[in-house]
């Protein structure tokens, strides 16, 4: 151990900027990468099948260097000037080689690039400071990054559908808005970070929620967010609505939800659908029978077939849609995002859709809440 201890300090006198662990003789891994960062080195671990990282300091380097050489037999590191190899015998003899490089060596930049996100850190947003995401100094809190970025993903992906628009004014309704978490923050988003006029309207069925939304939203100054108790089902807007949320209404409301969006027009439907079980109870079908035979593949298989179907709907009506993997706040196994925004779909496409819907149900005996909903109010082609 003293000869690699010997060795490694003549490497680290020249402060190398990468290193490979490889030959492994014992433990899982196969091959450590360290490369030199603003703060340290960056550690990436290869098993067989997975890679895993760490964070080594520099004070920490020659312990861990020294320490992984009991499961390696080799050691390759390059500093600005100069490649050194440690290699191990079988019969552990230490041998120290060195090699002037040509040219520094190529150190991969992606991990130190800064992912951007639609809210960056160091902005103090009272919604994420009340959620325990940012500290009071605008600071993400280590243990909600999760959070923070599955916050971000959301707001992508309705700024997204916005600019497809080009609206600068939206009316916005927030089905089954619960808590509101995410709702304050598109609010916050919208309104200060892009600078657009949103009216937000939260609804739900709980009057203690709802007061809670209330009161949050006077002590945050946003103006423009009400909060209503009411039904998704019967809902009447008191004008034009751009914009539908509906997250995790359960089962058939979620059917509501999107026919409310249709019959107003709106421009953008964002759906995160919860707790699916109309189909799984009708799900029926002599030549397919297996997708009934076991009870966790049929109802898979049946929340499945829901979203299909609700998305080729909206697209017979009109909207192109898309059904986008989501992993919300709550951590829910419902993790498919419908969005659908209103185009110019031609007649033929927008039968074709339907004619798929009605082949599906044919086939399995289903009667989606939506298509019935869809077809007394007028809205299908």
């Amino acid at each position: 151990m003293n000869e690699i201890t010997s060795c490694l300090a003549q490497i680290f006198q020249e402060h190398p900027l990468k290193i490979i662990l490889s030959n492994p003789r014992q433990g899982a891994f196969q091959k450590i990468i360290l490369e030199k960062r603003s703060d340290g080195y960056s550690a990436e671990k290869f098993t067989d099948k997975q890679a895993f990282h760490e964070k080594i300091t520099v004070a920490q380097l020659p312990d861990y260097c020294a320490g992984q050489l009991a499961c390696f037999r080799q050691l390759n590191a390059w500093t600005a000037q100069a490649e050194y190899q440690i290699r191990i015998s079988k019969k552990g003899k230490v041998l120290l080689g060195k090699n002037r490089l040509q040219e520094s060596p190529k150190i991969r930049e992606e991990h130190n690039r800064k992912k951007t996100y639609l809210l960056e850190e160091g902005q103090v947003i009272e919604p994420l400071v009340d959620m325990g995401i940012f500290s009071k100094e605008g600071r993400v809190i280590h243990a909600m990054y999760d959070k923070y970025r599955q916050i971000n993903r959301f707001l992508e992906l309705v700024d997204d559908a916005v600019k497809r628009t080009g609206l600068e004014k939206l009316r916005i309704i927030d089905f089954g808005c619960g808590k509101s978490y995410l709702t304050f923050v598109l609010y916050y988003y919208l309104t200060f970070v892009r600078g657009l006029e949103a009216d937000i309207t939260g609804l739900d069925l709980k009057a203690d929620v709802i007061e809670k939304c209330r009161l949050a939203a006077q002590k945050y100054g946003y103006t423009r967010l009400h909060f209503k108790v009411g039904d998704i089902n019967g809902y009447q807007a008191d004008g034009p609505v751009d914009l539908v949320l509906s997250l995790h209404a359960c089962d058939t409301a979620t059917d509501y939800a999107l026919l409310n969006a249709v019959c107003w027009g709106a421009k953008i439907i964002l759906s995160v659908p919860c707790c699916q079980h109309e189909l799984c109870e009708q799900l029926n079908s002599p030549e397919l029978a297996l997708f009934q035979r076991y009870g966790i593949v049929k109802e898979r298989s049946a929340a499945l077939m829901t979203d299909a179907i609700r998305a080729n709907l909206l697209e017979a009506c009109g909207y192109k849609t898309q059904l986008l993997e989501f992993v919300d706040l709550e951590h829910t196994p419902k993790n498919i995002l419908i969005r659908a925004v209103r185009s110019r779909i031609s007649p033929e496409h927008r039968r074709k859709m339907l004619d798929e819907v009605e082949r599906l149900n044919a086939c399995f005996q289903l009667d989606p809440t939506l298509l019935r909903l869809l077809k007394e109010n007028g809205r299908l082609i």
